[in-house]
């Protein structure tokens, strides 16, 4: 027996969520409309709220209501300095730190070429013509320590110091409360190579 068209609408629907295989999205689909009809109403009103008021910010990039979004016209932030992360989830972590006074550019990806991600897909143009505007001192490249993410901060930091712009990585290297013989050897060896004196 099969579901009804709608039904599996939304079944396919789901799936188009991260790690939402057929399995979970019908498990998903089922309890919605069986168990939680109101979330799925507030769900789907959310959802279309944020298609409709949700852009990027014309700066950084990073999800927005406005053209500029508060963080970009914040007069308290340090406009020299440029993080460059993959994703707002990675912005907002770094801000959650309250370490970081500078601004931000959201790439909304990393390069992979197999999955046909390219320079175009990441916004390059927009953050070289950000980085190349007369205040930026420095760009900082804050991708995560992955292959995708290292070719990605390879790739900018050569297009970056071609046309003499400050360009640093942030370190990586042990956990805080990491215990050395818990720790994988790439990560040791890398603190071991970053070390710093006291």
């Amino acid at each position: 027996m099969k579901n009804p068209p709608a039904l599996e609408q939304l079944i396919e629907g789901l799936r188009c969520l991260p790690g939402v295989g057929p399995k979970s999205a019908q498990r998903m689909a089922y309890h919605l409309l069986q168990r939680d009809r109101n979330g799925a109403n507030n769900l789907a009103n959310a959802l279309n709220h944020a298609l409709q008021l949700v852009g990027h910010c014309k700066l950084c990039n990073s999800f927005s209501e406005q053209p500029i979004c508060p963080l970009c016209e914040s007069t308290q932030r340090d406009n020299r300095l440029l993080c460059v992360v993959e994703m707002p989830t990675d912005l907002m972590m770094l801000e959650n730190t309250r370490t970081y006074t500078g601004m931000y550019f959201v790439l909304m990806g990393r390069l992979s070429p197999l999955d046909g991600v390219g320079p175009k897909e990441i916004h390059l143009d927009k953050l070289i013509k950000r980085a190349h505007d007369g205040v930026v001192q420095e760009v900082i490249l804050a991708t995560n320590y992955s292959v995708e993410g290292d070719a990605t901060a390879h790739y900018i930091s050569e297009l970056l110091r071609a046309r003499n712009i400050k360009v640093s990585r942030i370190a990586r290297g042990m956990p805080m409360g990491g215990e050395i013989e818990y720790v994988d050897s790439g990560t040791l060896a890398q603190a071991m190579l970053e070390r710093r004196s006291l």
